[in-house]
């Protein structure tokens, strides 16, 4: 059997898992989670065999195609289901399917109480189905329907406990949000076909030489926004911290190791439009740069522990999308980062799900405190991953993100300059607002009181079918930045693809890495400083107007409320006076202007002989006036 062949099986295997699970009924409650979870690991063995089969080939035949069937075939217009395996997708595919299984069998412990577990696991699994199809896709089309797959499954996970308003809320937030950058990639695609007469990556991607700078600006802007959406980047970022009301595991899935990671590879898959079109590129990066500060702040001042992850998250996607607006110089450490993030940030969320699951599902970390002692495994694995996030040297983000850094200096000029110092302001705050999380979260003195039902939190070790993918995780959070950066191997894996190109950094690999060293430590002092030395109040501070600002994600639900919202409404009551008084005001003056012509015309038509004898008498004389006076002249 040819291994091309194996390719559409990563996808129908938890697709096949999701539509027996929808629709098999209550008769599969007992057996749902651990079908779901069987199909996921099979998605990940094929591929590992299809990884195999790939590392046994050479540089040039590493690329697998399948084609399926032909989707829409009519004259001018043809539309393929068709898949690309090459080097980029694969690591995509091992990302998505290995932590999926990963989360899969974590969440088994964590929704073990949960009556509708089976439908659960069923959303999984179609998350896994749509995502592996957007990265397998050989074409824009095929892509958008991964695309828009991983946002309807999304918005099932996160508004899944929908008996909760805020749940609810949220995922109609996110829902909506995406909606807006979706329409970005739908123009990009239209643009693409009008342009080239395709959306197949290879054509598209091979005519971009000889395509005019103004085409390829507007095809990558219209990418970017939906870069920004899926990948919650400014200014579309408002989603994601509320969408963390859904289960700890969708929030370990979708918001830290896949879904949010779509418009990176959107991106970096499309780097030859990009590089084509300097203003679009230029905009990749100053959205990374800007969301890396934005989120790293709105992590600072979050007491919910999950919100602050998802500042974390949102903040080191702007690592990735700077990285990926640098073009060659960028690419490869923006997906290396991507698959570190993937392992630390996945095992910090399930970290976060384990604290939760032994202290009655409480979130805000000023009732934590001291939790090492209680649940050793838990600190252990969380304690790994906030140690490669925040870059300590040997860990995995020390190898991925400092490459990143050293990057953004590789630009060149003012430029590079400013982005390598924001990049470097954004790894002190993330040692500072992740150290924050430890020391509130594992450290100190209890701080856990009765609920207003008087139930004291008995914080307790989490089962083992939660700890072991934890255990998982955070050997990846230690280990997989080393193994990629020993002889440069993923950027030689990668480079086939994506390409690269070293720069010209005027600072040295050893001064990047000196100058991070001592933001990093900087950052830990600052936040060991007012949470490792002071006691923790029970209730925040007031705080200064940034902090407060903060706390309310730096006002983007109030500039989104008034700059779209009320300008919305503003622009619906224009429109409607527009209509009322101009269209309505014209056809309504129209009409009554020929039916008042008509009533008095009607008058001339009134049936009796000598109102007619008079008109013809009086059209008569009209006329003999007339010839005399022409006669005249």
């Amino acid at each position: 059997m040819n291994t091309e062949n194996l390719i559409a099986l990563l996808v129908a295997a938890p697709l096949l898992g999701a539509a027996v699970l929808l629709c098999g009924g209550r008769r599969l409650d007992r057996v749902g989670h651990w079908l779901g979870t069987l199909l996921a690991a099979v998605s990940f063995v094929i591929g590992l065999v299809l990884f195999t089969d790939m590392l046994g080939k050479g540089t040039e035949e590493r690329s697998l195609h399948q084609h399926l069937f032909s989707w829409i075939p009519v004259e001018g217009f043809q539309a393929d289901v068709a898949f690309q395996l090459d080097q980029l997708s694969m690591t995509f595919v091992l990302l998505i399917s290995g932590v999926g299984t990963l989360i899969h069998l974590y969440s088994i412990g964590y929704m073990e109480h949960d009556e509708r577990r089976r439908r659960f696991f069923g959303y999984l699994n179609l998350f896994l189905a749509a995502m592996l199809l957007l990265v397998l896709a050989d074409n824009y089309l095929l892509l958008y329907v991964g695309w828009e797959g991983v946002g309807l499954a999304s918005y099932l996970l996160i508004g899944f406990w929908q008996h909760k308003p805020s749940a609810a809320t949220a995922a109609k937030k996110a829902f909506l949000v995406n909606r807006v950058g979706d329409m970005g990639l739908s123009i990009a695609i239209m643009l693409m076909f009008t342009t080239f007469g395709t959306f197949a990556f290879k054509p598209v991607l091979e005519a971009t030489a000889e395509t005019s700078e103004g085409k390829l600006t507007a095809i990558g802007l219209m990418l970017l926004l939906a870069a920004c959406g899926k990948s919650a980047q400014v200014p579309l970022q408002s989603w994601l911290g509320d969408a963390m009301e859904g289960p700890t595991p969708v929030s370990a899935l979708i918001h830290a190791a896949t879904m949010v990671t779509a418009g990176v590879y959107l991106i970096v898959r499309s780097g030859a439009i990009f590089n084509g079109a300097p203003d679009a590129q230029l905009a990749v990066t100053v959205v990374g740069a800007v969301t890396l500060l934005f989120g790293a702040i709105v992590g600072c001042a979050k007491d919910d522990i999950k919100k602050a992850l998802a500042g974390s998250t949102m903040s080191q996607i702007g690592y990735m999308i700077l990285a990926a607006g640098l073009g060659p110089i960028g690419y490869v450490f923006a997906i290396m980062h991507l698959v570190t993030h993937g392992f630390f940030k996945a095992g910090l969320f399930l970290g976060a799900g384990s604290v939760m699951h032994g202290m009655n599902d409480e979130v805000d970390m000023r009732k934590y405190g001291g939790l090492r002692k209680y649940m050793p495994v838990t600190f252990v694995t969380f304690g790994l991953g906030y140690l490669a996030i925040i870059g300590f040297p040997g860990l995995s983000g020390f190898f991925s993100k400092d490459k990143i850094i050293e990057a953004a200096f590789a630009k060149g000029g003012t430029e590079g300059w400013i982005l390598g110092s924001v990049a470097l302001l954004g790894a002190a705050i993330t040692a500072y607002y992740m150290t924050r999380v430890m020391l509130l979260t594992f450290f100190g003195e209890k701080r856990w009181e009765p609920d207003a039902q008087g139930n004291a939190p008995h914080p307790h070790e989490s089962p083992k079918s939660m700890t072991i993918p934890m255990i998982l995780l955070a050997v990846g959070s230690v280990f997989a930045g080393g193994f990629f950066s020993i002889g440069d191997r993923f950027m030689h894996w990668l480079e086939p693809v994506t390409h690269h190109d070293h720069g010209d950094s005027p600072l040295s690999a050893a001064t990047v890495t000196g100058a991070t060293m001592v933001v990093l430590v900087i950052g830990v002092s600052l936040a060991w400083a007012q949470y490792g030395r002071r006691p923790v109040p029970s209730v925040a501070p007031r705080g200064s107007l940034v902090t407060r600002a903060a706390r309310r994600d730096l006002l983007q639900d109030d500039f989104n409320h008034v700059v779209l919202v009320r300008g919305g409404e503003h622009l619906t009551r224009s429109l409607v006076y527009v209509d009322h008084t101009l269209v309505d005001g014209v056809v309504n003056g129209t009409a009554a202007s020929v039916g008042g012509l008509s009533g008095r015309l009607r008058k001339l038509q009134n049936g009796y002989a000598r109102s007619y004898a008079v008109s013809m008498f009086g059209g008569a004389a009209v006329l003999i006036v007339a010839t005399l006076l022409m006669r005249a002249v």
